[in-house]
C-alpha cells in the first residue's frame, strides 16, 4: 500500500495560488522598493522580456525547434505597434487607446507568424533553424527597401501619452511600467495554461517523439505550425510593449540575428526545460546588457564564457540546478552541501576575480592603451607594464583553479552519494 505524505486542498491548489499570488506581489512590489528611475526602466525591461522569452520557449522548450528568426515576429509587432499609436494619435485617427496597442502587436505577430510559419514548419530540427535564419536575415534585408514603413536607418518614432486612461498618461515610467507589468502576469498565466492544453501536450509529443505521433494519426507539421503561431502572438506582444516603453522603433535592431540569438542564448540559460526557466532568462538578458555592459568592455566575453560552462556542466540552465537542489533538500540531505558550496563559492570567487583581472588587462593594453598604463580593477591598481603584477594575478588564479578542484572533487563525492540515497529512498516508497 502506497502511503501519501501531502494534501490536497480541492477544488483548490493551495500550492499553486501560492506561487501565482507571490509572482503577482512581486510584479506589483518591486517598483516600490526599486526607486530609481534606472532600476524602474530595467524592471520594465524585465516584464516584456519575460513574455518574450517565453514565447520562444513554446518553441524551443515546448515544440523542439531551435529558432534564430523570432526577432521577426517582436519586431515586426513592434512596427504595427508603433503604427498604430501613431495614428491613434493623428487628428481623426482610429481610436486605439494605448492600453490595446499590445494586443496588436500581438495580433501582428500572429499574423506574420500565419503566412511565414507555415514554410517554416515544414520542416524540423536542423532544417527547421536554418530556415528561421533564412527568413530573419531577409526579413532584416528587407526592411531597407521599405522605408515608409521601417523608417530607414532611423526606425520610426512615437509618442505614447496621446491619450489618457482612467487618467493615466503613460508619460511616467512607473505608469508604463504597470502597464507592462498586467501583461506580463496575464500573458505568462496564459502561457502556462497552454502547457496544459491539449495542443500544449502534443507539442511535447512531437518534441520527443514525432513518429509515434505520425502514427497514431497527428499531423506534425499542423501541431508545430499551430505552436508556431501561439508563440508568435506572444512575441508581437512583448515586442509591442518594448515600443511603448521606448516609444522608438528601429529595424537594425529589432530584427536582427542578434536579437535572435539574445532570446536563444538566454532562454537557454535560463533554463528551456522548465516552465520558469525563460523568466530566469529574461531576468539575466537585462542585467547583462544593462549592467555587465556598462562595467566591463568584455562582457561579451564573459557571456561566452557563462554559456560554454552553463552547456558543458548544466545544460538544463539555472532553473535545472535549482530543481536539482530542491530534489535534494526535499529528501533531507542538504545540510551536508552547505559547507561545500560555501567552499565552492569563495574558491570560484578567487578563481574568476583572479581571471577577470587578467581579462581587463588585456583589454585595457589593447583599447584603452591612450589612458595610461594602469587600470583600476575593483579598487586595485594594476599596472599592465610591470612583470609582477602580471605573476601577482596568475599565480592567485592558479591557486584559485588548485582550490576548486579540491572543493569540486569532495562535492562531486558527496553529491553522488546524497543522489544514491535519494534513489534508494524513491525505490523503496515504490516498493512499500
Amino acid at each position: 500500500m502506497t502511503s501519501t505524505n501531502y494534501y490536497r486542498f480541492k477544488p483548490w491548489n493551495i500550492g499553486r495560488v501560492l506561487i501565482w499570488t507571490l509572482f503577482a506581489l512581486m510584479l506589483i512590489v518591486s517598483p516600490l522598493i526599486f526607486r530609481s528611475s534606472l532600476a524602474l526602466t530595467m524592471l520594465s525591461q524585465m516584464g516584456y522580456l519575460t513574455i518574450i522569452c517565453l514565447s520562444y520557449n513554446i518553441l524551443l522548450g515546448q515544440g523542439g525547434m531551435l529558432s534564430f528568426g523570432h526577432a521577426v515576429y517582436t519586431g515586426l509587432g513592434a512596427f504595427v505597434a508603433v503604427h498604430a499609436m501613431n495614428l491613434a494619435a493623428a487628428k481623426g485617427g482610429v481610436p486605439i487607446p494605448l492600453v490595446a496597442i499590445p494586443l496588436v502587436g500581438g495580433l501582428a505577430g500572429l499574423l506574420f507568424a500565419i503566412l511565414l510559419g507555415y514554410v517554416t514548419t515544414k520542416k524540423s530540427g536542423t532544417t527547421f533553424a536554418m530556415i528561421t535564419l533564412g527568413i530573419g536575415e531577409l526579413v532584416a534585408a528587407m526592411s531597407l527597401m521599405f522605408p515608409g514603413f521601417f523608417g530607414g536607418e532611423g526606425g520610426v518614432t512615437t509618442n505614447r501619452t496621446y491619450g489618457s486612461f482612467f487618467g493615466w498618461t503613460f508619460g511616467p515610467q512607473i505608469q508604463v511600467y504597470y502597464l507592462i507589468a498586467a501583461y506580463c502576469f496575464i500573458c505568462t498565466a496564459l502561457m502556462f495554461a497552454f502547457t496544459g492544453t491539449p495542443l500544449g501536450r502534443m507539442l511535447n509529443a512531437v518534441r520527443d517523439n514525432p513518429e509515434r505521433v505520425e502514427f497514431i494519426g497527428y499531423d506534425t507539421q499542423r501541431v508545430r505550425y499551430l505552436g508556431f503561431i501561439i508563440a508568435g502572438f506572444f512575441a508581437g506582444i512583448g515586442g509591442a510593449l518594448a515600443s511603448i516603453n521606448f516609444e522608438i522603433v528601429n529595424a537594425s535592431d529589432s530584427l536582427s540575428g542578434l536579437r535572435s540569438g539574445g532570446y536563444l542564448l538566454f532562454t537557454f540559460l535560463g533554463g528551456a526545460t522548465f516552465f520558469f526557466g525563460p523568466i530566469i532568462g529574461a531576468v539575466l538578458l537585462v542585467l547583462a546588457s544593462v549592467l555587465l555592459s556598462e562595467m566591463t568592455k568584455a562582457w561579451l566575453l564573459y557571456l561566452g564564457l557563462v554559456f560554454l560552462f552553463m552547456v558543458m556542466y548544466a545544460p538544463g540552465g539555472v532553473a535545472s540546478l535549482i530543481m536539482m537542489n530542491l530534489r535534494v533538500a526535499r529528501f533531507g540531505k542538504f545540510n551536508r552541501l552547505w559547507g561545500l558550496y560555501g567552499g565552492l563559492l569563495l574558491t570560484g570567487a578567487v578563481m574568476v576575480v583572479a581571471a577577470a583581472a587578467i581579462v581587463e588587462m588585456v583589454y585595457h593594453m589593447q583599447l584603452n592603451a591612450a589612458l595610461g598604463d594602469t587600470v583600476n580593477f575593483m579598487g586595485v591598481e594594476l599596472d599592465t607594464t610591470r612583470a609582477t603584477s602580471w605573476i601577482g594575478v596568475a599565480a592567485l588564479l592558479a591557486i584559485g583553479v588548485a582550490l576548486v578542484e579540491v572543493v569540486r572533487r569532495r562535492f562531486a563525492r558527496v553529491w553522488g552519494q546524497a543522489q544514491e540515497e535519494i534513489e534508494a529512498e524513491i525505490k523503496r516508497r515504490e516498493t512499500a
